[in-house]
């Protein structure tokens, strides 16, 4: 493990204009570095560096990240590989050496035990008659069982004592193959069809597993190991890239069986998520490859629940030159059934009927709700904000928020500027009494959130105001700020005060918001807010919840004394009446002063 400490430390001393440079032809405009886009074809520049945030972003196809990111999706290093890059340029020494040949021993390790289980998986599929004929059942061909290293794991409690000569060794638990519960060992997999997952490179880093008949779980996969992330991992990618090339697209199913039965009816681009749902890095994994992402999906309750999840992983990191598509299949149907009841045509003609990345925004809106309801209509318009808020400030979220305005009939200026994306004309901070006095609590919140992240700094200045607005509450947003004021913060003194964007970035990978941290990121490289108005809109925004929880706290402190009256609650009521006055009189003496 590469201390974070040595990792921001790193960032603040590389430059990474000088590191996209030897790659990338940049140019100077305003305080960023322009250029052509090395990740999509483009013709004038809409690829950004950021000398001062230590970030890059395409407003075009959507990449961006820091110079370690930017290694990575360039050159193809691995996390590790790109900082060691980096440190050899600016001649540090990466403090990780003996951890790093512990976990890559432990690596190598846990990949040959998966190799030795996979191939015993194989052997056992032509053992058995009953898995065969599950096979033969499900219209899959030899050929084809070979092709993606079908399997089977046979119905007894330890059939892995004969493929490992050791099978009370530990790599056996940490792959995920056994389960060792109160001094019991057991095969994870038992009486199952065995689907191996594959990394791009084709090792086998996990298994899905199917039961033969009626019995519950009907599927399960290998547990989280330090090999296998089911949300950065998709099935059949290994096998089907070069027909995701090819064909110019990639068909996002479901299911296993959705894969391999099209893949042998000559759709090979297919892939599908692993138990879980489409995430935004396996999105960008397959737009790194085509142009071109269709989500097909069934079309009962749970189809469209996976294709609204789609549309949400899908918005964030898609750009101009992508495309993204969604079919949802008629009810009752998949890929697998379909293919096998008409062939790769019965596939083909659904596809046909995939609606457009426009098109299904406003359908799934739409689901459940009347669009000749102006109730319907404005849940709709607060419900499309923080999806397109999500997105690059590039021509597709222009075009997408035309046409959210003509379907919910709304002039495209008045969904900006309830969407807060019409930029002010005043490019410098104005009077407290000129701004938005009304502003929902979530959207002042979104703002601090923002500018956190653009001004790691800015963390520790404000940090009492952060500890009093949102290390108190549990809905998402102030989990986000808490979340980004200790990262920004650190345990280390100085800390804060070096912190680049990029490198806070680095510092939140792996957070659970980490795509609407990178969303927002996208946002203000286009808005570029200095650090005098970013300090401004925090000191404002702080301001307005601290009114708002005064208010409440005073509304609170009433009620409890209408409810039950005594000298107690209206001493209560009263210092809660005191304390919002005085906050309320100093927003009027703010409003006084004239502009700066």
């Amino acid at each position: 493990m590469i201390p974070q400490s040595f990792i921001q430390d790193l960032l603040a001393r590389v430059d990474i204009v000088e590191v996209i440079g030897r790659f990338v032809q940049l140019k100077k405009g305003g305080q960023n570095f322009l250029g052509l886009c090395p990740f999509h074809s483009e013709k004038s520049p809409s690829f950004t560096v950021s000398p001062g945030k230590q970030f890059f972003h395409c407003f075009g196809c959507g990449a961006h990240g820091s110079a370690i990111g930017f290694l990575m999706e360039h050159r193809g290093y691995n996390y590790v590989e790109a900082i060691r890059e980096l440190a050899q340029q600016v001649g540090m020494q990466v403090p990780e050496s003996r951890d790093r040949d512990r976990d890559g021993g432990k690596a190598a390790a846990l990949s040959e035990v998966l190799k030795v289980a996979s191939d015993y998986y194989r052997g056992q599929l032509k053992e058995s008659p009953a898995a065969i004929e599950y096979l033969k059942g499900r219209g899959i061909t030899g050929a084809t069982a070979a092709q993606f290293g079908l399997g089977y794991a046979p119905d007894a409690w330890q059939p892995l004592r004969a493929a490992f000569e050791r099978y009370d060794d530990s790599a056996l638990v940490e792959a995920g193959l056994v389960i060792a519960d109160e001094g019991k060992r057991y095969d994870r997999f038992r009486g199952r069809i065995m689907f191996p997952i594959r990394n791009p490179r084709g090792s086998v880093i996990g298994f899905g597993a199917r039961v033969l008949g009626s019995g519950e779980p009907k599927y399960l996969n290998s547990p989280e190991t330090p090999l296998f992330r089911k949300g950065q991992e998709l099935y059949g990618l290994h096998e089907g890239r070069e027909s995701i090339r090819g064909a110019g697209r990639a068909i996002v199913c479901e299911g296993y069986l959705d894969v391999i039965q099209l893949s042998q009816a000559g759709v090979g681009e297919a892939v599908a998520a692993l138990g879980t749902a489409i995430s935004s890095t396996h999105v960008s994994s397959l737009l790194r490859l085509t142009d071109h992402v269709i989500f097909a999906f069934d079309g009962d309750a749970a189809g469209r629940k996976a294709a609204r999840r789609a549309l949400e992983a899908t918005l964030p990191v898609i750009g101009d030159t992508k495309r993204a598509s969604f079919l949802l299949l008629p009810e009752g149907e998949d890929p697998d059934s379909l293919v096998r009841r008409g062939g790769a045509a019965a596939f083909a003609s659904q596809l046909e009927q995939a609606l457009s990345l426009s098109r299904f925004l406003i359908t799934a809106l739409a689901w459940g709700r009347s669009l000749g309801s102006p109730e319907d209509r404005a849940e709709m318009v607060a419900e499309a904000k923080p999806l397109l808020l999500s997105m690059p400030a590039a021509a597709l979220r222009l075009q997408l928020l035309r046409v959210l305005a003509d379907a919910m009939r709304t002039p495209l200026e008045d969904l900006e500027a309830l969407y807060g994306l019409r930029r002010p004309r005043a490019a410098r901070p104005v009077a407290f009494a000129r701004r938005t006095p009304h502003a929902e609590v979530g959207d002042l919140k979104r703002r601090v959130l923002q500018q956190l992240l653009t001004h790691p700094p800015l963390a520790r200045e404000f940090a009492r105001q952060i500890t009093a607005e949102s290390l108190r509450d549990t809905e998402a947003i102030d989990l986000e700020i808490a979340e980004v004021w200790r990262a920004a913060t650190g345990p280390e003194p100085g800390t804060a005060a070096v912190m680049s964007h990029g490198a806070l970035l680095e510092a939140l990978q792996s957070s659970a918001f980490v795509d609407e941290y990178r969303a927002l990121a996208a946002q203000e490289m286009e808005l570029d807010t200095d650090v005098d108005t970013a300090r401004q809109v925090l000191e404002e925004a702080f301001h307005k919840l601290r009114l708002r929880r005064l208010e409440a706290e005073r509304q609170e402190r009433l009620a409890d004394y209408e409810r039950e009256p005594s000298p107690q609650r209206l001493d209560a009521y009263q210092a809660a009446d005191r304390a919002y006055m005085a906050a309320r009189n100093q927003s009027s003496q703010d409003a006084a002063r004239p502009a700066p």
